[in-house]
């Protein structure tokens, strides 16, 4: 499949590391103008380092996807620059440092914490977005969910699969309500993969038997890449999937 996205304006959310990094250089390298951001400057600092290197075209901001403001203005800064919006990508994400505990110790905070940056913010990017996208008669949005958003979540965090399911519901309604202006909104949801920090902790923490455990659950017996989850996004936003929308992709090796 011949993927071509040249001179078309992609923001991808969550870029400092794991998905969000593998999401934007995917595209760049397809030639998109891709605009990354994320709260961890270092990281997106390491994302635009790369991407120098490598001589692809990734403009980072450090932006907070939970503060709606902050979301509005740097969506009215990439149309102002590019004069276009082809590709949101809402990557942003976690658990944002919790583990799971039991249900009466959750504090409304905690529970809040996670939804703002899962929920709210696909939200208020998607909402951003629009407009524009409703002016080109065209527009692709992918959500990154999990497979925690279709089931149960590895780390017993009830708030990050609550929240991951909501993100599922958003995606289908979106869908529906967007679809006649031309924009299609999908969601990916990965499996388990060791692509960031949170993960390798994750990971480390199972042990070899439990490692191995979570081996024997997938169907091809190994663990994926942030690779393998940039292959789905890149699919969604696809002139190849113009009348796919609405839709999930599980994309984890076979449960």
């Amino acid at each position: 499949m011949n993927l071509n996205f040249e001179g078309h304006t992609v923001i991808v959310t969550g870029a400092a590391h794991g998905f969000g990094r593998a999401i934007a250089q995917a595209f760049a390298w397809d030639g998109a103008h891709v605009w990354a951001c994320d709260t961890n400057a270092e990281g997106l600092g390491e994302t635009a380092r790369l991407a120098h290197h490598d001589g692809l075209s990734i403009q980072t901001r450090t932006v907070d996807v939970s503060d709606r403001a902050a979301v509005s203005a740097f969506v009215d800064e990439v149309v102002a620059e590019t004069g276009r919006l082809d590709v949101l990508v809402n990557n942003a994400g976690g658990v944002l440092g919790q583990v799971g505990r039991p249900l009466e110790e959750i504090s409304g905070g905690d529970w809040q914490a996670i939804f703002r940056v899962n929920v709210d913010g696909a939200f208020y990017f998607a909402q951003a977005a629009a407009p524009t996208m409703k002016r080109q008669g065209r527009g692709r949005i992918v959500n990154i969910s999990s497979g925690a958003g279709l089931g149960v979540s590895l780390t017993g965090i009830q708030a990050y699969a609550s929240a991951k399911a909501a993100q599922i519901g958003l995606t289908r309604q979106l869908a529906h309500e967007l679809g006649q202006f031309g924009i299609t909104v999908n969601n990916v949801a990965p499996g388990f993969v060791r692509s960031n920090p949170t993960t390798e902790r994750q990971w480390e923490s199972y042990g070899e038997a439990g490692q191995q455990k979570l081996l024997d659950g997938i169907a091809m017996k190994r663990l994926g890449s942030p690779q393998d989850i940039a292959n789905a996004v890149m699919f969604f936003a696809s002139d190849q999937a113009g009348w796919v929308t609405g839709q999930v992709l599980s994309v984890d090796g076979g449960k």
